[in-house]
């Protein structure tokens, strides 16, 4: 038995000002053939994966390359194509092979492409022929094209929101497709157009009864699989928008029912399902009072657009404006991608004084820059937090104090949104003795910082990044969705 695997892999927000070319690939993360990490990034869990399955049970795994992007604004028609020749040709070299398993992560967009999974999987179906099984794990903020199902025998997306589970997926998307190789079951793909989009978070309730009600389903009664497309509202493109898909053992009539059913069953809940959001003077009022009512752990401030994992520039000083002006004066910021503020840190070096201009550099839309008299409290040049058993590279970076306050503020050079307290850690800040954290992520950070925040805040500051999809200008997706029409499946009375 031979498997080919790679991953090739973003997430494009059509309305980011931050275009995206080849070097974002490679600086964010790029392996070779043979070169990817034993342990698994976001979209690219099946390579390291495959290598250990296939050395325990003596079948050849052909590695091909991988790479990830921190999600930004369209990919260079010309980044994306050579990526995509690259793994096509690196897949032409290891025929014949009986699957290809990949990571993607489904709502990629380039110049020219509005569906570049779609093309990338229908290239390696006419490389491989129509019975060599094909086989991707997406990430739930994806689209779904018609183009994609037709040419893949089996999908997986990750369950959780935050993607704390993109590791067991991969795990059990692998599984399936070894199966399928073997021919123990024949999979077949069911989906379901909820006609809706909004935001999923797996971390509070209705989601988190929801999913775990159909991860009791998967296994048992020929249902092989079941994910939730969440959709991805910052990509204009047709197939914008949530969907359920079941993969049963050849069984489409049952995959479509069930695929039905819970698609009619989210589409009840659509109002009740994303968390709470103020705007930016409540949600510092709620902070402040949710700090003194339990002084012994910082109150956790999310900047919930403003957040690099979404393709914006996460460089927005709304929030941390107000702060300063408010007077809250011990806290700890991260982050804000400011590769010029960065470059400065580093030439006059720790302790270091300076009058320093930070954030507010991509657009309008994120605020005006910050002129601060700082203190240089640390730099390096490898910077990186971690997402669980993956390893997330910040760049060259530095720490800074406005002269007067106990305020640390981290500043990257590699976009990236913020995942776990450690960022603050590595980087020599003592988080757990800060009134308040202030981090620019919508939902990844919730599994970290949880457990060691008095609570929650999640602020809707002004950014770059589409917020309302009721208003939002599309030119491309459906405008038949809720929130923009009532009842798009006519289900109320």
């Amino acid at each position: 038995m031979r498997i080919f695997t790679a991953s090739l892999a973003t997430e494009t927000n059509t309305f980011s000002p931050v275009p995206t070319d080849l070097y974002a690939f490679k600086a964010a993360f790029y392996a070779g053939p043979g070169q990817h990490p034993d342990t698994p990034t976001l979209c690219s869990s099946p390579v390291p994966i495959l290598r250990r399955r296939g050395r325990a049970e003596g079948f050849t795994v052909i590695e091909g390359t991988s790479c990830w992007a921190e999600p930004a604004g369209l990919i260079q028609r010309e980044t994306y194509e050579t990526l995509r020749n690259t793994i096509l040709e690196e897949l032409k070299d290891a025929m014949p092979v009986d699957g290809v398993v990949l990571g993607l992560h489904g709502a990629m967009v380039a110049q020219g492409y509005d569906d570049p999974e779609g093309d990338f999987l229908s290239r390696i179906r006419a490389l491989v022929g129509p019975k060599v099984v094909i086989a991707a794990e997406f990430d739930p903020h994806s689209h779904l094209t018609p183009l994609r199902v037709a040419n893949l025998d089996i999908m997986a997306s990750f369950l959780e929101f935050p993607h704390t589970d993109f590791e067991q997926r991969g795990e059990h998307l692998v599984d399936l497709a070894l199966r399928t190789v073997r021919g123990e079951i024949t999979p077949v793909i069911s989906t379901f157009d909820c006609r809706m989009i909004t935001i999923y978070p797996t971390s509070r309730e209705p989601m988190r009864s929801f999913v775990d009600r159909f991860k009791a389903i998967e296994g048992t009664d020929g249902v092989l699989s079941i994910s939730v497309i969440h959709g991805f509202m910052a990509g204009d493109v047709p197939e914008m928008g949530t969907r359920i898909v079941v993969v049963t053992d050849n069984d489409a009539d049952k995959g479509k029912a069930l695929a039905r059913t819970l698609g009619h069953e989210l589409y009840g809940l659509r109002k009740h399902t994303a968390m709470p959001m103020a705007d930016t003077e409540t949600g510092l009022d709620q902070a402040v009072a949710l700090r003194r009512l339990n002084p012994s752990k910082p109150a956790v401030i999310a900047d919930v657009w403003d957040n690099p994992g979404g393709g914006v520039a996460g460089d927005a000083t709304y929030i941390l404006r107000r702060m300063l002006e408010r007077g809250m004066d011990n806290f700890a910021v991260a982050t804000l991608w400011d590769p010029i503020a960065v470059t400065f840190c580093h030439a006059a070096g720790e302790g270091a004084e300076l009058d320093l201009r930070i954030g507010g550099k991509s657009g309008p839309q994120g605020g005006e820059p910050l002129d601060l008299r700082v203190t240089v409290l640390r730099t390096t040049h490898a910077g990186w937090q971690s997402f669980r058993n993956s390893r997330v590279t910040l760049g060259r970076t530095a720490v800074v104090r406005p002269v007067g306050t106990q305020i640390d503020i981290i500043l990257i050079t590699s976009r990236t949104q913020t995942y776990e307290p450690d960022i603050f850690g590595n980087l020599g800040i003592d988080y757990a003795r800060k009134d308040f954290l202030l981090v620019k992520s919508t939902n990844h950070f919730h599994a970290g910082f949880r457990p060691i925040a008095s609570d929650i805040v999640y602020i809707a500051a002004p950014t770059s990044y589409p917020t309302d999809p009721a208003t939002t200008p599309y030119r491309k997706a459906s405008l038949k969705l809720w929130p923009r029409i009532a009842d798009p499946l006519g289900l109320e009375t």
